[in-house]
């Protein structure tokens, strides 16, 4: 098969969606890969290294999505590339449909196979694509909570963990799920006062057994987060319901509630955020203020650290790539269930119930 691998041009998007190891693997198994000029150079994986794994270096995009049967890529395609996707092309990246109704409705129009990664299962029923961005997201959000709970950054001033004699911030982390997790644990490890929100008792109760003293668990209910929110410092929103639209568990008037300059983080922005006052931002204006409190809502956070994060995507993402292009998607699908969750758009049809539902659309099954 022909690989494409082209460079990520959202708004410091700096990831690139793989390492010159996982090219020589598809180079070892026959493949053709092509990359385009300086798409690893940010995530410090220079065009040579490429080359002496096996890849052939194009300098445009539009020549890279002219020749490739599979693209793979970390983000969806924006709307510059929208015209570049061909009939019958796979493309196997994050997509986040049902928050984005253009880029839905220009996937069906291009007629190619869109493989999601944040709606692939494996055999435990777990969410092996999207939990290695999740972890780095959810470690990132408290980091970025902390900076910009930071007077100069416009937040109360207030240290995370405290110091003796003061007390440390208090941290409300919505979702109990890998990046509700991996976040209640880095502010945990910071010395802050943690409370982690979720609708399931198992999950509480697991968070329970292993979670640091400092970290408590509560059922989420908006009665429960109303009553959190005047004493909470930094706001954490890790909620999600895969491949659909988040709900929102923060209404624009309950942020009466809180003290100003306190800090929102929604993890789940590229689901629509769980925050009604939320919408996306970058990485170069991550933070707008809502009533006075500082939201940061940037779509791909991990996009910051892309030296870790594109090792631990490609990680992830190699062992499916490799069957895609092996084996072709109508096959690999076919003997994995769990990869074929992730056919969110096939030929012009929505073929994943959430999307489906998101914009009122005919749902087809494969």
């Amino acid at each position: 098969m022909i690989v494409g691998i082209p460079k990520e041009i959202k708004n410091n998007e700096n990831r690139v969606s793989m390492t010159p190891a996982g090219v020589r693997e598809l180079v070892k198994r026959g493949h053709t890969v092509y990359v385009q000029q300086t798409a690893g150079e940010n995530s410090g994986f220079p065009d040579a290294e490429y080359e002496r794994a096996g890849a052939h270096i194009l300098p445009t995009i539009e020549e890279v999505y002219a020749i490739a049967e599979m693209i793979v890529k970390v983000k969806e395609p924006i709307e510059p590339e929208y015209k570049l996707v061909r009939r019958r092309q796979l493309v196997f990246t994050y997509f986040h449909f049902a928050c984005d109704r253009t880029l839905t409705e220009a996937m069906l129009q291009s007629g190619a196979t869109c493989l999601a990664y944040e709606t692939v299962v494996d055999k435990q029923g777990t969410l092996p694509l999207l939990i290695p961005m999740s972890e780095v997201a959810g470690r990132m959000s408290v980091q970025e909570g902390a900076r910009f709970l930071e007077k100069p950054q416009g937040g109360k001033g207030i240290l995370l963990g405290g110091v003796p004699g003061v007390k440390p911030a208090k941290v409300l982390v919505l979702g109990g799920g890998v990046v509700g997790t991996e976040a209640a644990l880095m502010a945990a490890g910071l010395g802050a006062d943690v409370t982690v929100c979720d609708i399931s008792l198992p999950r509480l109760r697991h968070l329970t057994e292993f979670m640091p003293k400092n970290v408590k668990t509560m059922f989420s209910s908006a009665y429960n987060i109303e009553q959190e929110l005047p004493t909470t410092d930094l706001v954490i929103g890790a909620v999600l319901i895969p491949g659909a639209k988040a709900p929102h568990l923060i209404t624009r008037e309950m942020l009466g509630m809180m003290k100003k300059g306190s800090v929102m983080v929604d993890v789940a922005i590229d689901q629509g955020g769980c925050f009604e006052t939320s919408h996306p931002t970058t990485h170069a204006e991550p933070v707008y203020e809502v009533d006075g409190i500082i939201h940061y809502c940037v779509a791909n956070i991990p996009g910051a650290v892309p030296f870790t994060s594109t090792l631990a995507l490609t990680n992830a993402t190699l062992p499916y790539a490799l069957r895609l292009a092996d084996k072709g998607w109508q096959q690999a699908c076919a003997e994995d269930p769990g990869l074929k969750l992730g056919l969110n758009v096939v030929d012009g049809k929505v073929t994943f119930p959430g999307v489906a539902e998101a914009f009122g659309m005919e749902l087809h099954t494969l």
